[in-house]
């Protein structure tokens, strides 16, 4: 990815400047549901919108009769610890890969008719940047409202005159936490504090999730792998992400969602515009939107934990970037033991030296304890999603490490049934047949200079 040691690096070396207070702790999810709040999403009225506390039992059991996971259980344990409620009455597509992910997202822009909102970590000025950068400014020279918000570490490679032509076209541009402290609007400045989120809300009626940030990076794709022999170089390969359309009542949770994160940024009033339309039902599925701030209340950091404690039957993991905390791993290696099918897709080929080699780290133990790890071959893997037991569902921006968890702003949308978790366990499965698994065997015969960079890396996880 263009700029990315920068990206990382920059904050790193800042936080080791001392810039940064002292570390925080996960929480521990056994005690988590004394620590909660009210709810942190919006209210969605409307015919089987959101779903109270009272009615998510009786919806759940009419839905979804106990099977492998128990859903019932699981959702209202969910719902307690996060505090968030479901949403009922969406159509959700899966979105497999960057093409046709971006394809879907300016048939969507092409189409808006009153406002777009734009959330991103990355907006590159490359030939696919340039192409949304086109798009929006048409359409708020057609008198649509554009807002977007991004972020300052993920851009910090980007000209300033880029963003500056879409500016003077009219769209309301907002850098998310500057790292340039003398641009901060307000006194609250933590340069590792950032926000990954990657959010298109449509007027109102339709909204995108998951991994892809706006960048060439995904032109390409993966889904030519399969027919390719080997590649020849990283820059060969395509990049293989995960996405996610959701239309119907869940959209105006992201909406409110992103009209807080823009507040956080900036006291000034969002452009009037029709961001809250009166929400209609687009189909059967019921969801919950879950975003997580820096120094919050680990909303997904809850959700992921407790699927997977309540596993049955089998865990599917795919992480860009894994480096979990002791709680997590300790989580994953229980439900081995207790004879859930753990898999981990992992990348063979990364983005980022660092951590690559810190969660080569923990494969020894991982492995030996039953879990099975599998490296994606000829694509850069940057999706980050999950299926358990084939009826939990997660497509977002959050990796399994430190960093997702406690100091970037993040966004997943869960998706509870089992005709979404068929097409999650289909995506994976493919992944699957296109990668190398990793045995216990061959990976304790790995060179000596691979450990020396494993143990080198899994001393800064933290900072990762």
């Amino acid at each position: 990815m263009k700029s990315s040691s920068m990206r990382i690096w920059l904050p790193m070396f800042l936080m080791c400047w001392g810039l940064l207070g002292a570390c925080a702790s996960l929480p521990d999810v056994a005690t988590m549901g004394d620590k909660l709040e009210p709810a942190a999403t919006p209210s969605v009225k409307g015919k089987n919108g959101e779903v109270s506390p009272a009615r998510t039992k009786a919806l759940l059991a009419k839905r979804w009769p106990k099977g492998a996971l128990d859903i019932q259980a699981q959702a209202a344990l969910e719902e307690a610890a996060t505090g968030v409620p479901l949403i009922d009455g969406n159509k959700c597509t899966l979105l497999f890969d960057g093409p046709q992910t971006m394809g879907e997202m300016l048939k969507a822009i092409n189409g808006a008719r009153n406002n777009i909102n734009l959330e991103t970590y990355i907006f590159d000025q490359d030939e696919l940047g340039l192409q949304f950068a086109d798009a929006l400014i048409a359409k708020r020279l057609a008198g649509l409202t554009v807002n977007i918000l991004y972020d300052s570490v993920g851009t910090i490679g980007v000209p300033a005159e880029f963003f500056d032509r879409m500016r003077m076209a009219g769209i309301n541009l907002l850098e998310y936490n500057p790292v340039n402290p003398a641009k901060v609007k307000g006194d609250d400045w933590k340069v590792n504090n950032r926000d990954h989120r990657k959010v298109l809300i449509v007027d109102g009626k339709t909204a995108f999730t998951g991994g892809i940030n706006i960048s060439a990076d995904y032109s390409k794709g993966s889904l030519f792998r399969s027919s390719s022999k080997q590649a020849k170089s990283k820059d060969d390969v395509g990049w293989r992400d995960t996405h996610i359309k959701v239309e119907g009542p869940a959209v105006q949770a992201f909406q409110w969602l992103f009209v807080r994160q823009w507040a956080t940024q900036d006291r000034s009033d969002l452009p009037e515009a029709d961001y809250f339309p009166q929400p209609v039902i687009a189909g059967d599925k019921v969801v919950r939107v879950l975003a997580s701030d820096p120094g919050g209340r680990f909303e997904i950091f809850k959700a992921y934990s407790l699927a997977i404690q309540e596993a049955k039957k089998s865990i599917h993991l795919t992480s860009a970037y894994f480096v979990p905390d002791r709680q997590t791993i300790d989580a994953l290696i229980a439900a081995a033991k207790r004879g859930v099918d753990v898999r981990i897709m992992l990348p063979g080929v990364s983005d980022s030296g660092l951590v690559f080699h810190a969660s080569h780290a923990l494969y020894d133990e991982l492995l030996s304890n039953g879990i099975k790890i599998y490296h994606l071959k000829l694509a850069v893997l940057h999706a980050k999603t999950a299926v358990i037991d084939g009826t939990w569902s997660t497509v977002g921006s959050t990796n399994i490490d430190t960093r997702s968890f406690l100091h970037n702003s993040e966004l997943n949308v869960v998706v509870l049934g089992a005709a979404f978790g068929t097409e999650m366990e289909k995506a994976f499965q493919e992944d699957v047949r296109d990668s190398k698994q990793i045995t216990l065997e061959d990976w304790r015969n790995r060179p000596l200079t691979d450990r020396m960079k494993e143990w080198a890396a899994r001393i800064m996880n933290y900072w990762l």
